[in-house]
């Protein structure tokens, strides 16, 4: 009787040909890189999206570009921190050109959030494919086994077609996870371009505000007019 312990998959690859298991351990290391990168770039967007949304809770306060300033410098890590440097930094008041460099940077922001999500893209594509191509070769050699053996036995068959499938299945749990973590990242990606488009104008134009608010002085304008009046009708009256 045909002992199933031999297809246990460690036993297939130290029983498999070298192309089999050369190509094994090329979507080995692929799976290594599409976790390593993978979990990476989860915490990093993570992160860049709680830097984001702090800065964004001050920049909101903020109505002149002293205060975009000071939101600026206390969350200088922050994506929409480093817009607005880009901002302030051209020294123009010229909003064409301030949303110009504004859409710069967010191209830029975009470029460093996305950066290794490549590796991503490329393992989900390729590793069915290598994968695949070890199953060619694998069961190209099971033929060979078969006619060796001058036997289409199952203890024959069945461990050489095991092998032959094994990497179809490791290709597969490669681009399963690479796919799922793709899609993860570039959603992440574009609510964080999101927020950056729809605040850069707004900071372009708080950024050519001048520094002082004009509506402390209004409000206490209004006051020193409110306190006049009653002054004025007191000696009208005596």
């Amino acid at each position: 009787m045909f002992d199933p312990v031999s297809l246990d998959p460690l036993t297939l690859l130290r029983q498999a040909s070298l192309p089999i298991r050369a190509t094994a351990g090329l979507l080995v290391a692929a799976s290594a890189a599409v976790w390593v990168v993978g979990v990476f770039k989860l915490l990093q967007l993570s992160r860049l999206a709680a830097l984001q949304e702090r800065f964004e809770r001050d920049a909101r306060r903020a109505d002149t570009s002293t205060d975009l300033e000071s939101a600026r410098s206390h969350h200088a890590d922050a994506p929409g921190a480093r817009i607005v440097t880009a901002i302030t930094a051209l020294g123009s008041t010229n909003k064409d050109r301030l949303r110009a460099v504004a859409e710069r940077a967010i191209v830029e922001e975009r470029r460093h959030a996305t950066a290794w999500v490549g590796v991503l893209g490329s393992s989900a594509a390729v590793a069915p494919f290598v994968g695949l191509f070890g199953t060619v070769y694998g069961i190209m050699d099971a033929f060979v086994r078969i006619g060796a053996a001058k036997s289409a036995s199952l203890p024959v068959v069945a461990p050489a077609i095991g092998e032959a499938l094994l990497t179809t299945a490791i290709g597969l749990a490669v681009a399963i996870p690479a796919v799922i973590f793709y899609n993860l990242i570039d959603r992440r990606v574009g609510e964080l371009v999101a927020v950056l488009e729809s605040s850069a104008p707004e900071w372009v134009e708080i950024a050519t505000t001048p520094g002082l608010d004009a509506r402390p002085v209004r409000a206490l304008a209004s006051a020193e007019q409110g306190a006049v009046a009653p002054r004025a009708l007191t000696r009208e009256a005596s």
